[in-house]
């Protein structure tokens, strides 16, 4: 039973991490360089992007979601568990959430490298 919360709790990690990255860049993609904005327009304007972002807002609740899940986890599982098949699959979740949700180009490398991760994961796990 504790092998099906570890794993649960992994899930939850990847799922709600990936899903605050795809929100944070989608949020960032709207606002734009903050440099630029702040040397064009200001400070004030700069804040008042940010502050009105309900998707950076999202993506930030979603990294905490992510943030507490993986101490939950880490406090069910070994961290030689927990850390390297929670960042790993996040790699995956990340590489296709940024082309099905944000319309970027994942080339034939990134989605070999994906695969080389679940891998690694899969040698982590049976081990």
């Amino acid at each position: 039973m504790k092998t099906l919360y570890t794993w649960l709790c992994i899930i939850i990690v990847v799922c709600t991490a990936a899903a605050g990255d795809v929100f944070i860049a989608q949020a960032m993609r709207r606002i734009g360089d903050l440099g630029e904005l702040r040397r064009k327009q200001g400070l004030v304007s700069v804040l008042t992007r940010v502050l009105s972002s309900g998707a950076l807002f999202c993506g930030i609740f979603f990294m905490a979601l992510a943030f507490f899940s993986n101490l939950v986890g880490l406090s069910w599982a070994d961290l030689s568990l927990m850390g390297p098949a929670s960042a790993a699959l996040t790699f995956v979740t990340n590489a296709i959430g940024a082309k099905f949700f944000l319309d970027e180009n994942v080339d034939k490398r990134r989605w070999f490298a994906t695969v080389f991760v679940c891998l690694g994961v899969l040698l982590l796990t049976t081990s």
